[in-house]
């Protein structure tokens, strides 16, 4: 394989002319204002399309991402519109080809790396942590590695411990024939390493921004994509389907402004944030809730100017609750708001035991809103404390 990256590099094939690009099989230029929703799928296909068409050393490496067009088909079309020298499928072999590919960014390309699920990017972690996340600190700057390690991150259904962590995925059914994956929370992992910049997409509107954003950043970026939110549709404006729209590295968005309490969250747990909120509404309390979009760096200055404006503050995650990123927003709160705090800090995370197989156990393993709920009215005082309750 690095026999062919060699000849392709040499050659100059990524530097193709884009007028010979063939024509997509897909419309991806075509979404319209008028219906005002995009689904997450589409928001990462179009925004990979647009920055490969805009800039030839851009190129995508995976399994399956060519002729298979992508275990979840968000890179349905590109095969045929750029061509097998920049939409390569590899064999199933992580440590190669995530090494080849930081190899290439080390040489000015931009490759975009996905993995079928994040749990199989441990197989390639060395490349990610001590080539990719390290070389421009230890060049003094020297060198730059312009690359994004995609896919999807997030609990999974049915499929037990090792195929499940927070930076593993959901299975959301699309075709009979796409894959079941697994759960873990990578977030933490990669959050806690210099040198990294890790991004978790909630809406259409952060896969499509955050992703342009990250393919064009001079460093290495994780990108957490969550397989459930894959088939979800959210409504856009005319600025997010502009080529030119990106959004901003290490900036989180107010989804929902409030009064009464601060909910942080990412990912999935953005949505059932949103929901607690709208329950937590009909009982009289105002529940602020943060996206933080960037896991790496953290927008401590939103988080803090909320809680100053709140004095109550829940965190919300899927993945473990020792070293988390809440447990990351709790210290940061501790050492700038503290004083403004009228409550304990609520955190709210997944169960610290491997990802349970039964049904029934996997949910009670997991976050659900009525936890969130529950933490805002204990924060609120409008509840038992859980520790009186016991």
């Amino acid at each position: 394989m690095m026999g062919i990256m060699r000849q392709k590099v040499a050659s100059g094939s990524f530097s193709q002319p884009l007028q010979r690009i063939r024509p997509a099989i897909l419309g991806l230029r075509s979404y319209s204002s008028s219906g005002k929703q995009m689904m997450v799928r589409d928001a990462i296909n179009s925004a990979i399309d647009e920055e490969m068409g805009a800039d030839p050393k851009v190129f995508l490496m995976g399994e399956e991402v060519g002729e298979y067009q992508g275990a979840y088909k968000i890179t349905k079309g590109l095969l045929d519109k750029y061509g097998p020298n920049r939409v390569i499928d590899t064999p199933i072999t992580e440590a190669g080809f995530t090494g080849i590919s930081v190899g290439a960014a080390f040489h000015g390309l931009k490759p975009i790396v996905e993995f079928m699920t994040f749990n199989f990017a441990m197989q390639a972690i060395d490349h990610i942590i001590n080539s990719a996340a390290k070389t421009c600190y230890m060049s003094a700057g020297q060198i730059t590695v312009p690359i994004v390690f995609r896919g999807p991150n997030g609990a999974a259904a049915g499929v037990g411990a090792q195929h499940s962590q927070a930076s593993i995925y959901v299975m959301y059914v699309l075709t009979s024939d796409l894959p079941l994956n697994f759960w873990q929370c990578y977030a933490p992992w990669y959050g806690s390493c210099p040198g990294l910049k890790v991004l978790t997409p909630y809406s259409a509107e952060d896969a499509r921004g955050l992703l342009k954003a990250a393919i064009r950043d001079p460093d290495p970026v994780v990108f957490l994509e969550n397989e459930i939110l894959y088939g979800e549709s959210f409504p856009i404006s005319d600025e997010v389907v502009d080529p030119n729209f990106t959004i901003p590295i290490g900036k989180a968005k107010i989804e929902r402004e409030g009064k009464d309490v601060t909910i942080t969250a990412f990912s999935k747990m953005v949505g059932f944030s949103l929901k607690a909120a709208e329950i937590l509404e009909k009982e009289g309390i105002s529940a602020e809730v943060i996206n933080l979009r960037s896991i790496r760096p953290l927008d401590r200055a939103l988080i803090n100017d909320s809680v100053r404006k709140t004095s109550r503050l829940i965190t919300v995650e899927e993945g473990f609750p020792q070293h988390g990123v809440g447990a990351e927003i709790c210290t940061s709160v501790i050492e700038d708001s503290f004083d403004y705090l009228d409550a304990p800090i609520e955190r709210i995370a997944g169960a610290d035991v491997p990802m349970p197989y039964a049904p029934n156990l996997e949910k009670m393993a997991l976050p659900q809103i009525e936890d969130i709920v529950c933490a805002a009215k204990r924060a609120c005082y409008r509840a038992v404390p859980v520790a009186a309750a016991a």
